[in-house]
């Protein structure tokens, strides 16, 4: 998407807020979809018929259904013709050139691979119309009779192109009615704020530091800065995603609608079970709800939830991109998942705290290394650096440079990967009223100035878009 957090900052937003509050409340469903469509045909003009295809489709189908799926079978069809459609579409967009190139390097045939560039956000809008059919078919929504309602919902701004997946399930009733007040639209903005500030101070400064030892190569690089590229991609991608989720997260709020958290401090996870219920919250609950459950969950015996976690977790590696990296990835959590239910899942919850804390994060960090590298030679030579203890290259002066320039925005990352926040406000609550109003007065100075710092950060940085923008 060619999209810059600029003109979205200093203009779409505002102009937004500024119409959507000044028209009466039947008029600002229409105020946000207008906008909403705006913001997607910036930068996808041509994919926003997609969209609207999408839309449609499962709309027509939810209609189709209330009417006539008077019987299970009916019912039954209208869900397969949504599903089988929304899935086909999906698949060509996203895999169509990964299909070719796999069929080629297995047959050795040279098919020209289709190029089909991948429209912005179709992974998330696709599970989100995905579930309100498979919701209504359950009979746990009530089919919605307005179609700019519904496309309205698919189409909203705040979290159309990077989630968090929202379920219709769970705004439906804010469609028609939702609350709008000071103390909401306050909230929501200082939760924008600081999404704004987590991508811009920290999760693109950590990406710079990633970027350039990545490209370093075995013979300039020691084991101790391979790692420390590992963990500043890990805080990347963590501050980077989890930004967009607060931002998205606070630009709803301000709009009057609640959407349900998709971070939960997954860094200090205890485990991989304990990583998965923290971290992309939105999508490890859908395919729980929609593929794991259906699949008879752990109620089946061990040899079916065993086969029922290696589904979910390929379509998870799948769902994440069109590469070989991605299902590797995936896999490697499926069987760590395994492992953890069946091996040594409960001698590791009778461990110390810290070396819980210690193997959930050092798994994680190995883990998102396989998730960044999509070239499986650079992949291997990578992972080779991270474990050259033998080559007598554990450290060296670069390492320490790195360490020097970067140390404080590594070090400010990991204190914040924590939850800080939330300790200071509980804090905070129980201070008089005296030292409430000066710490707020404090707050108010230390967001402007970071607010300050973000926009001098964006002003002279290059275009460094969020990278769940891909998927």
């Amino acid at each position: 998407m060619v999209f810059s957090c600029i003109p979205f900052l200093f203009f779409f937003l505002p102009l937004c807020l500024i119409l959507y509050y000044a028209v009466p409340f039947s008029w600002k469903n229409g105020i946000l979809l207008i906008f909403s469509l705006i913001f997607y045909a910036w930068g996808e003009p041509i994919y926003i018929l997609l969209m609207l295809f999408s839309t449609a489709l499962d709309y027509t189908n939810g209609r189709l259904m209330e009417r006539f799926g008077t019987t299970r079978p009916r019912r039954t069809v209208f869900l397969c013709c949504s599903v089988c459609i929304n899935l086909s579409v999906l698949a060509f967009f996203k895999y169509a050139d990964f299909a070719v190139a796999t069929a080629n390097a297995v047959l050795g045939t040279q098919f020209a691979q289709p190029g089909i560039h991948l429209p912005v956000g179709i992974s998330f809008y696709t599970f989100q119309t995905m579930s309100y059919i498979i919701d209504l078919y359950r009979g746990e929504v009530k089919a919605e009779r307005s179609y700019a309602a519904y496309l309205t919902y698919v189409s909203m701004f705040p979290q159309l192109v990077a989630g968090p997946i929202v379920r219709f399930s769970d705004i439906q009733e804010q469609l028609h009615d939702r609350r709008l007040t000071f103390d909401w639209f306050a909230q929501g903005l200082l939760r924008f704020m600081m999404g704004l500030f987590k991508k811009v101070l920290i999760a693109n400064q950590a990406g710079a530091l990633w970027e350039e030892i990545r490209v370093l190569g075995a013979a300039n690089t020691s084991v101790a800065t391979a790692w420390l590229g590992a963990l500043c991609f890990t805080l990347q991608l963590y501050f980077d995603f989890s930004a967009y989720s607060d931002m998205a997260i606070g630009m709803g709020r301000m709009l009057g609608f609640s959407y349900n958290e998709n971070f939960r401090y997954p860094l200090t996870a205890v485990s991989v079970t304990d990583f998965w219920r923290r971290w992309h919250i939105s999508l490890s609950t859908w395919f729980r709800d929609y593929v794991y459950i259906p699949l008879g969950g752990n109620r089946k015996g061990v040899t079916r939830h065993l086969f029922n976690i290696a589904v979910v977790w390929f379509l998870t590696g799948m769902w994440h991109g069109a590469s070989w990296n991605f299902i590797l990835w995936g896999v490697y959590y499926g069987i760590l998942l395994m492992l953890e239910k069946y091996l040594w899942g409960r001698a590791l919850a009778k461990l110390p705290r810290p070396i819980q804390h210690a193997y959930a994060f050092l798994i994680v960090v190995f883990g998102f290394v396989i998730f960044a590298i999509t070239d499986f030679g650079e992949l291997g030579s990578y992972i080779g650096m991270l474990f050259s203890f033998g080559a007598g290259r554990l450290a060296d002066t670069r390492f320490l440079w790195y360490l020097g320039n970067y140390g404080a925005v590594i070090a400010a990352a990991c204190i914040l990967s924590c939850p800080v926040y939330p300790w200071i406000c509980q804090r905070a609550s129980g201070l008089s009223r005296k030292k409430s109003c000066a710490l707020s007065a404090c707050a108010g100075v230390g967001v402007v100035l970071l607010f300050v710092l973000a926009t001098a950060y964006m002003v002279s940085d290059t275009y460094n878009p969020f990278l769940y923008f891909r998927f």
